[in-house]
């Protein structure tokens, strides 16, 4: 893999300034105050990804996540409190049979188990969170754009889908 830093000093691959888009879904009490953490401290991470605060990781249903690759997600990360420290009793449990769900129905649509992730990450772990960033920010550059996502480049028309997603959204 060929690493180059941008302008911005940002590392990113060779492969014509392609960076993936992530979405995040963290728990108010433990991942979001973990990234909150993480950038208090300067902790170095990739910038391309975009947080959304939940109360509770169990709430995350796979219409969620599921919306996130249609408006041209290339990943979704999933993080909460660690087993025995959810502010909810048994939110995390939940957040991992909510995990499963999405998981068959990303695979029924043809999409790489390796674009959806879920991560334990608590307030305190701001180093881990950069970890984590990182490592899946590498992960879907290896795996390249979503084949669901919005058509992007200026040749084509706003809002089309590629063909692949032309291809997934007729197995629907």
């Amino acid at each position: 893999m060929n690493l180059t830093k941008d302008k911005t000093g940002v590392m990113t691959t060779a492969r014509k300034g392609w960076n993936p888009r992530l979405v995040v879904f963290a728990c108010n009490w433990c991942s979001y105050a973990g990234a909150d953490t993480a950038g208090v401290s300067r902790i170095q991470h990739q910038p391309h990804f975009r947080m959304i605060r939940v109360m509770c990781s169990g709430r995350i249903q796979p219409g969620f996540v599921l919306r996130a690759f249609e408006k041209g997600a290339d990943g979704v990360l999933v993080s909460g409190c660690h087993f025995g420290d959810c502010h909810y009793v048994f939110g995390n449990e939940k957040a991992v049979e909510q995990f499963e769900k999405t998981k068959s129905v990303v695979k029924m649509l043809g999409l790489e188990e390796g674009r959806l992730r879920l991560e334990w990450i608590s307030a305190a772990e701001g180093a881990r969170f950069a970890q984590v960033i990182d490592e899946f920010i590498e992960q879907l550059r290896e795996l390249g754009p979503s084949p669901l996502s919005r058509a992007r480049s200026g040749d084509e028309a706003a809002g089309a889908l590629t063909p692949e997603a032309e291809e997934v959204e007729a197995r629907v």
